[in-house]
């Protein structure tokens, strides 16, 4: 079979955002819902909204998000939507925080550790998503790009719970207690590592079946991973480590597991201190497992075609 193609530009602009929106070839159609990170508040490695403003405008996005499990400045709607407020996306579009009034859940086809992906039920307004993740590091899942951002990002509070505990609980006090000085007798998230990165690429395959099914379209979900501000640490981390790499540029596909493996590779063939901090803590999570497991369940190829546009 043909490998999957993946574009790569190493300019990070208003204007190379949009270049590679364009090169996948597939425009927007109807509503359409751009998933960012809004970022955690005192973190400031979150896509700023004067970078992606130009790309919003012109597919006439809504700024689509889900609450936090966790708590944190973003764990309720009117936190989430201050957050949006103070980083500067309310000024740029419309924003719509997806679990505010409910959820609805999604089936999971092929996968073994969950039954459903609990999502917010504003994810049935949009017939075109646009993933736009921020790549970076993640201290439990390795790293995180448009397999992350489209499975935990878009999922309901008990749906993160639920993906994070691998379908042991959809409630978030305790999965947060799993955490605390005295965890759950019954829970050990940290016994189930695969699991929950295998929970991950369940509920990502889930979005992307839901709609497909609902448009009848093959491609209503592009993927764009923006490697710049690139930490070992997620936008969830109000206290991020030092970004300790240098920008590489915007990769784009219609395939979101090409898309996380050329993004890892191009940062595993740097070398350096933070080349090998981020590559000892994708290690230590076993990270690239959600990819191993993701291509299993016919998601995507972590082999591809790298089509560089400069």
């Amino acid at each position: 079979m043909k490998r999957p193609e993946v574009y790569l530009t190493r300019e990070i602009t208003p204007a190379s955002l949009v270049k590679i929106y364009e090169q996948l070839g597939v425009p927007a159609e109807g509503r359409v819902g751009v998933k960012i990170s809004l970022g955690e508040p005192g973190n400031q490695n979150y896509l700023k909204p004067e970078l992606i403003k130009d790309l919003v405008h012109l597919v006439d996005g809504t700024i689509i998000e889900s609450n936090t499990a966790y708590g944190g400045g973003r764990g309720d709607t009117a936190n989430h939507l201050q957050v949006a407020k103070d980083h500067g996306f309310t000024e740029i579009a419309e924003i719509d925080i997806m679990d505010a009034d409910g959820e609805i859940e999604l089936p999971i086809r092929g996968g073994h550790n969950l039954d459903v992906d609990p999502v917010g039920q504003n994810l049935a307004k949009y017939d075109t998503v646009i993933n736009l993740a921020h790549f970076k590091g993640h201290g439990v899942a390795g790293f995180g790009g448009v397999l992350k951002n489209q499975s935990i990002g878009i999922a309901s509070i008990a749906g993160k719970a639920y993906i994070h505990t691998a379908g042991a609980t959809r409630d978030a006090e305790k999965f947060m207690a799993c955490f605390s000085e005295n965890p759950p007798a019954d829970l050990d998230v940290f016994a189930i590592q695969d699991q929950f990165l295998e929970s991950m690429a369940e509920a990502a395959k889930a979005v992307s079946d839901y709609l497909r099914d609902k448009t009848g379209r093959e491609n209503p979900i592009l993927y764009i991973n923006v490697l710049n501000n690139i930490s070992r640490d997620c936008d969830c981390d109000a206290e991020p480590e030092a970004v300790n790499l240098p920008d590489l540029g915007i990769i784009a596909s219609l395939d979101p597991v090409a898309a996380d493996q050329a993004s890892l590779d191009q940062i595993l063939a740097l070398t350096g201190e933070g080349r090998d901090a981020f590559a000892e803590r994708l290690e230590t999570q076993n990270g690239a497992h959600i990819l191993q497991y993701a291509a299993e369940l016919g998601l995507g190829s972590r082999e591809y075609e790298l089509i560089e546009i400069d």
